[in-house]
Parts: C-alpha cells; sequence; structure tokens
C-alpha cells in the first residue's frame, strides 16, 4: 500500500515529535542535575574554571531545551494551517541544533565532573574524547549514511 503525500508528511511530523520526546527528557534531567549543582556546598568551593564551565553548560542546556521543544511548539501553533512541510523543515534544523547543543552540554557535564574529581588535564582529555564520540555518533556516521544512500546533505 502506497502512502500519500499528505500522510508521509502526517507520518513524519510524528516521528520527528517521538524522536524529541527522547532527547527533551534527557536534556530536562541534565538541566535539573546542573541547577541543583549550583545550590550545593561543593560548589562554593568551585574555582573560577569549574564555575565558568558550568555556567556555561547550563547555557547550552537551556539552548537544547529551547531548540528540542520548539518543534512542538510549531506544530501547535500551525496545527490545522496546511504547514507541514514548513513544520518538517524547521523542526528539522531546530532538532540539529538542539542535539549539537545537548552534546556540547553532556561534554561539559563530563568536563566539570571529570575536573572535580580527578583534575583539569585529564578532564579536558576525557572531554575531547566524549565530544568526539557525540560528534561521531550523532553527526558524522548519520550524514555517511545519508551521503552513501544518495541523499546529499540535510
Amino acid at each position: 500500500m502506497t502512502e500519500t503525500e499528505e500522510q508521509r508528511l502526517t507520518r513524519n511530523v510524528a516521528e520527528l515529535l517521538q524522536e524529541l520526546r527522547v532527547a527533551q527528557a534527557g536534556v530536562q534531567i541534565l538541566f535539573g542535575f546542573l541547577l541543583a549543582v549550583a545550590f550545593t556546598e561543593v560548589y562554593t568551593r568551585a574555582d573560577d574554571f569549574q564555575r565558568g564551565v558550568h555556567l556555561v553548560t547550563v547555557l547550552f542546556s537551556v539552548a537544547a531545551v529551547a531548540l528540542l521543544t520548539a518543534p512542538a511548539a510549531w506544530h501547535r501553533m500551525l496545527f490545522r494551517q496546511g504547514q507541514r512541510p514548513v513544520i518538517l523543515r524547521v523542526a528539522n534544523t531546530l532538532a540539529m541544533w538542539g542535539m549539537a547543543c545537548l552534546a556540547a552540554a553532556m561534554t561539559g557535564t563530563v568536563l566539570l565532573l571529570t575536573d572535580v574529581a580527578l583534575g583539569t588535564g585529564f578532564a579536558v582529555a576525557v572531554a575531547a574524547v566524549t565530544a568526539v564520540g557525540f560528534v561521531t555518533l550523532w553527526f558524522v556516521l548519520p550524514f555517511r549514511a545519508r551521503r552513501d544512500n544518495g541523499e546529499g546533505s540535510p
């Protein structure tokens, strides 16, 4: 059975929103953790580097929340307006940037925690490996598969 263009668009929107639910849960838990850290006794002993990493990480997690929840708002605001192609195009871009911000926030969290536990030198190395892992798994490999499939760039 062949799906119509409208059915395909409906399915694509539903799939995208479901995928974003997974990412949203993770980033919201991370954001809560990062907020709680600032109110601990250990935070009062943090040095300037740790406070800076914490702040930047919080800002990346805020950006990730905004970017990953925006497609749901777009869908709701444009519901039944015949705008599914626009919703999908914009939501895909927002989701990609949201995932990039989530990867940066996760990497910053690893940097912060490793710095506290083992020191800055080791923390930078572990954070670099973490960043490379996210970039490879979330971006490089999917783009390579997309290119190999002949679908071009996003």
